[in-house]
């Protein structure tokens, strides 16, 4: 697995790469060589916050903890995704042991699909709406006024579906999305 570990308002010292590679290369038994974690430590009002992403084949697996003590947030951080691992992994040998003999091809964790869980979050509303050509900042105004942590719209200048949301730290993040 590759590890690569960024700061954010933190100097990453040796001792801090160490520790973060000593336990996030424990997951590794889960996942193919190819496999890329993204390590990102920061602080934000005296919380040491560790977001830890993993990428392989399509799958990501992202967890974010926070805490007083940065190696706590490691932990725990570790532990969140070792969890969702394991939850993959447990649905992936359920689906191997109902279709045991119909596909003679090994299934990793990274091709496996979501399938119900008794614990897994569900859909329980569906709701449909006329997305409106605006700007960002239209957007944004409109996100305060309804009170919403999210909002969509459409771009006025790309014509694209995009989605405004707050961020933990009070600003706005953006997603636009890319359809490959």
């Amino acid at each position: 697995m590759r590890i690569a570990i960024n700061g954010k308002g933190v100097e990453v010292s040796e001792y801090l790469q160490e520790v973060v590679e000593k336990r996030v290369s424990k997951l590794d038994k889960y996942f193919h060589s190819d496999t890329e974690a993204d390590v990102m430590v920061s602080m934000f009002r005296g919380r040491q916050i560790v977001e830890i992403t993993i990428k392989c084949r399509g799958v990501l697996l992202r967890a974010e903890e926070a805490s007083g003590d940065m190696y706590a947030s490691i932990d725990a951080a570790c532990k969140k995704l070792e969890k969702q691992i394991l939850r993959h992994k447990t649905r992936l040998a359920r689906r191997l042991r109902e279709n045991a003999f119909e596909s003679a091809e090994p299934v990793y964790l990274e091709e496996a699909e979501l399938e119900e869980d008794e614990d897994a979050p569900r859909i329980v509303r569906t709701k449909r709406f006329a997305v409106k050509p605006m700007t960002p900042e239209e957007a944004a105004l409109q996100l305060e006024m309804l009170g919403h942590s999210f909002f969509v719209f459409m771009d006025s200048a790309s014509g694209q579906v995009n989605v405004l949301y707050k961020r933990n730290d009070g600003d706005y993040g953006l997603i636009e999305p890319e359809f490959e």
